[in-house]
Order: structure tokens, then C-alpha cells, then sequence
């Protein structure tokens, strides 16, 4: 699971916040031409520079390759260090790499070293199966120390994976340069059940204090999940398989693929065009530049035919409302990880910090001569802790990406948006508790139940094969996008109000709390045993400390 060649000093909660507290006011990430064992001290500037928008086009982060079938992981793994492995032996081996990087955002903005998945900023694209297990082993390659924002050391979580909790990305299970862990994902529904699928998940760090710091310095990426029925082949003969928009972009290679992930991040500069981030203010981190899959405002050349997005809100604390930019309405068909009952069609999509959302926009449906639409944010959002609950005009929105439309209309589309996707798993698992889980906020940190976050302490003991209610809420004037690990979960009530219809009563993982809301909660957790965690979503809040420790008993 985890073997480790050299080490680098522990770095204690004490440390992080005593650290940031000298280094406030110089939080940068070291440009190209800074030396790797200076920092550069940049004042945190709340105005990036100026750029133009719409100079580059969309990137795609190129997919994950396994190893050939004869190559062998060296040294070898250890089957005793995964629950249930050789009942589900891996079928296809990574081996992953971190390291930093220099990275660009945009033409008009400075060089910053980040830290990536495999080279690549956002990291590699996975794309696997159900029935097809996997093991990845990820290396730390970075240095003992880094300049700037973020810790050396890292641990990798697959939101939304249903994986052991060895294997899960543990906050406390992180892991120093010349290091590397094993993950074994084996790729199994949860429950045993083919309406438990996920389809659009993502990667991320999620060291302990510092997954805001690692996730903003560019440690995420997307993982995506294939079966019989979202098949990723929109000209499957099976008559079963949704026959969705496909063809996922690898690298440069995206004509001719419709199925486009996006993870929409934004970012502060300096005056010298380096990524900078406050660390000091824990209310949350937002940025006055927008990114989607890494670059700055881009442009992206579409066909007059129907495209699945995935979109992603990659945080770390900006919430958004998506609307195509002349109102035309489009088909809702993913929440969070998972495909709905039912397609829905709308106008709009609205996400907290990790949540995700697939629709399918059929720009077929453009009038003749419209040849540029965009995408839009119209949600406002003027301080970390929340969003204002303000929609945002058209002309007022913030612009994320450009749609060149081509003119031509003789488009060959075989893709479609089926009537219905999978139904809704029962709630059949015996309830055996109720709690309750309040966030709120104690002497300047986030706490739940009004503690911080405790890597030696349970606060939650859970029978494995059992279910539970829990009612959370938050006081005060915040909002926390609440994520469980391991299993969707299902809400039973908002606000008093029973939820028995529409999106908020399907799957999730992502539960966010606006101010004064209260949620219940039918949780179970099913599969796998061992530490898993449940934290708000927005980063900044997370590493300061509002999580729980999880224990899955036997």
C-alpha cells in the first residue's frame, strides 16, 4: 500500500497555521524565473492583470495510459494490503507520478510552478469500467520542500469512488517525496447493485490541512466511469446502452468527440501574472479569474450537433449558475456522479464546490447565422463563505467559455437523450440511529458539532451493513457543500419539507447546506470498513477543520 524510500519532516496543524501567519501577505507561487530555493515574497494582490479573453482554446488533459500487460510494478504490490483484493484482482496497473511543473493559464499571464498529476495540469483523464479492477500506484515526486503555497506531502481521494478506505484518499494517510501508495479500485457498483453507477467523478489531493493549497496549486483531474448502459459509444448496437454524445478528448485529439469534461477553477495573479492565494482568510479563497480546464476564458469550436458536458466545480470556494449566454435550455441528465431517473430539460444548473452536473446541449438548435454563444456564471458571489443568493443578468454574468458554432449543417448525429437512465435504488437497508451534525463556526474555525477536526479521534462509529438518518445543518450566514465518502446518500427532507421528487431527491455525495438549512439524511454505508471522512466541500473550510472522522466497523 504505501512504501516509502526517503522522508520529510511531519507538518503539524500548529505549524501550518503558524507558518501562514508569518508568511501572510507573500503566499505566491514561484514563477519560471524565480530560484527553486528562494521565495519570492509578492504581496497577495486582489486585482489579477488584465487579459484578453477568448486567445486560447479549450485543453484537454490527455487520458490516463495503463501499463502494457507485461510490464510489472516494481517493487511488486501487496495483496494483504487491500481488503477484498483477490476477489477483485486488478485487470489494468498505473503508475502515476507527481511532480511540479511550470504551467501557463493563459498568453498574457506569467509562468507559476504547480504541482500535476503526471505532467499535466488538470491532471490525466482516468476512463475504466465497471467489472474491470484497477490498481494505480502513485509516486511523490516533488520536492522535500516547496516554495510557496501547499505541503510536499500528498494523499489522492477519487471523490465519489466506492473504494476501501485504504485506498479511498484518507486525509491522514498522506505520504512524503520519494514515497509512493497503492490504490486498489475495483470498479464494482455499490451494494452490488447496477443502479448504484457513477459515471462523472474526479481526483484530487486531499492532504490533511492543506487540500485547498494542493487542489488550488493544481492536483485534480477527472475519473470517469463506463458500463453496459452509459456505454461512452453513441453508435452502441446494444439496445439498452443510452447512446449517449461520445468520444472523450485526449490531449489535442478532441474533433470528433462530444463528450467533454469540464472543471471550472478560479484564480488570483499577481502583478507579475504568478498565481497567488490568502491563505489567511478562512471565510474562503475566490478568485477574479476563471478557468476551465486550466485556462483563462477559452474558446471552443463546436458542431451543430448535440455535446455531452461534464461540468465540475472545482472550487475551492466559488459556487456557480450555468446558463447558456442567449437562454436557450438544454437536458439535465447527470447529478453529481450519477445519471437521473429521467433526463430533465431546464435552462440552468447550479453548483456547490465539488458538486457535478452532465447535460447535453444540442446546438443544432441554434438559429442560422448565430455563430457564437457562451457559457455563463450568473451566480453572485462577493465573500468566501457563501454565495449572495443573487442571480446575476445576462449582461452582468461572468463569461467562462466561448462556443464557435460552425455554420455547417449537414451534421451526421447518432447520439440521442433516452427517455429514462437507471431508476432509483430502494432505502431498504435497516435504519438503526438518528443524529445530528451541526456546522458552524467556534473561535474563528469551522467546526462540526462544535469540534475541529481530530485525525486520532472517531467521532462517528458506523456498523457496516446498517443504515442511519442524519439531520445537518449550518447557523449563521454560511453555506457548506457537505461531502460523505464512500456511498451516495439520499435526502429524505429539507427545511421540514419532505424531498420525494426531482434532483434533490436522487443520489448524491454533495449535500449543500445554504444558510439556516437543515437536511435529513438516509445514510448507509455498505461495502468496505475502515476511516473515512465527511467535511464541507468548500477547501478553505475543510483545512480549517470541518471534517468528521468516519470508522466502518465490521
Amino acid at each position: 500500500m504505501l512504501r516509502k524510500t526517503s522522508s520529510s519532516p511531519v507538518v503539524s496543524r500548529r505549524r501550518f497555521l503558524g507558518g501562514t501567519a508569518v508568511a501572510a501577505g507573500s503566499l505566491s507561487v514561484l514563477s519560471k524565473q524565480a530560484s527553486a530555493q528562494v521565495t519570492v515574497p509578492v504581496q497577495v494582490n486582489f486585482g489579477s492583470p488584465a487579459t484578453t479573453p477568448w486567445v486560447w482554446p479549450l485543453a484537454f488533459a490527455r487520458h490516463a495510459v495503463p501499463l502494457p500487460a507485461w510490464e510489472a510494478l516494481d517493487p511488486p504490490v501487496i495483496p494483504a494490503d487491500h481488503q477484498r483484493y483477490d476477489e477483485f484482482a486488478p485487470v489494468k496497473f498505473y503508475d502515476m507520478s507527481v511532480t511540479e511543473i511550470l504551467s501557463r493559464p493563459h498568453p498574457e499571464l506569467a509562468e507559476s510552478r504547480v504541482m500535476a498529476y503526471q505532467g499535466s495540469v488538470p491532471g490525466v483523464t482516468f476512463i475504466n469500467h465497471y467489472g474491470e479492477p484497477v490498481l494505480c500506484r502513485i509516486r511523490n515526486d516533488l520536492p522535500l520542500e516547496l516554495n510557496g503555497i501547499g505541503s510536499p506531502d500528498i494523499i489522492t481521494h477519487v471523490h465519489n469512488g466506492h473504494h476501501a478506505s485504504e485506498s479511498d484518499g484518507y486525509p491522514g494517510y498522506w505520504f512524503s517525496p520519494g514515497s509512493f501508495r497503492d490504490h486498489h479500485w475495483p470498479m464494482i457498483y455499490a451494494g452490488g447493485d447496477w443502479r448504484e453507477a457513477k459515471g462523472t467523478l474526479w481526483y484530487h489531493d486531499h492532504r490533511m490541512d492543506y487540500t485547498a493549497q494542493n487542489t488550488y496549486r493544481g492536483l485534480a483531474g477527472f475519473f470517469l466511469l463506463f458500463d453496459h448502459l452509459d456505454s461512452g459509444n453513441e453508435n452502441d448496437p446494444n439496445s439498452e446502452a443510452f447512446r449517449l454524445p461520445s468520444g472523450v478528448p485526449d490531449g489535442p485529439r478532441w474533433r470528433g468527440c462530444y463528450d467533454i469534461p469540464l472543471i471550472f477553477t478560479d484564480r488570483r495573479y499577481d502583478a507579475n501574472g504568478v498565481l497567488v492565494m490568502d491563505v489567511m482568510n478562512m471565510d474562503g479563497h475566490l478568485g477574479d479569474k476563471y478557468l476551465v480546464n486550466g485556462r483563462v476564458q477559452p474558446y471552443f469550436e463546436v458542431e451543430r450537433r448535440k455535446y455531452r458536458f461534464r461540468l465540475l466545480d472545482g472550487g475551492p470556494s466559488r459556487f456557480y449558475s450555468f446558463w447558456m449566454s442567449n437562454g436557450m435550455t438544454f437536458h439535465h441528465i447527470a447529478n453529481d456522479g450519477n445519471m437521473l431517473p429521467h433526463p430533465i430539460e431546464t435552462d440552468h444548473v447550479q453548483l456547490g464546490v465539488s458538486e457535478r452536473a452532465d447535460i447535453v446541449v444540442d446546438f443544432s438548435q441554434v438559429p442560422d447565422g448565430v455563430n457564437e454563444l457562451y457559457l455563463v456564471n450568473r451566480e453572485m458571489q462577493i465573500e468566501g463563505a457563501k454565495p449572495e443568493g443573487v442571480l446575476l443578468s445576462y449582461a452582468d454574468s461572468n463569461q467562462l467559455i466561448k462556443f464557435i458554432i460552425s455554420p455547417e449543417r449537414n451534421v451526421v448525429d447518432h447520439s440521442r437523450v433516452p427517455a429514462n437512465f437507471r431508476p432509483l435504488p430502494e432505502m431498504d437497508t435497516p435504519v438503526v440511529r438518528t443524529r445530528t451534525l451541526a456546522f458552524d463556526r467556534k473561535n474563528g474555525m469551522w467546526t462540526v458539532n462544535g469540534r475541529i477536526f481530530d485525525n486520532d479521534r472517531a467521532d462517528i462509529t458506523f456498523k457496516q451493513g446498517t443504515a442511519e438518518i442524519w439531520r445537518i445543518s449550518t447557523a449563521g450566514g454560511w453555506a457548506h457543500p457537505v461531502h460523505i465518502h464512500m456511498e451516495e446518500n439520499r435526502i429524505l427532507s429539507l427545511n421540514g419539507k419532505p424531498v420525494d421528487s426531482g434532483i434533490l431527491h436522487c443520489r448524491k455525495d454533495v449535500f449543500t447546506l445554504y444558510p439556516g438549512d437543515e437536511m435529513e439524511l438516509y445514510i448507509r454505508f455498505r461495502d468496505w470498513t475502515g476511516r473515512y471522512v465527511m467535511h464541507c466541500h468548500n477547501t478553505i473550510h475543510e483545512d480549517h477543520a470541518m471534517m468528521v472522522r468516519i470508522d466502518v466497523v465490521p
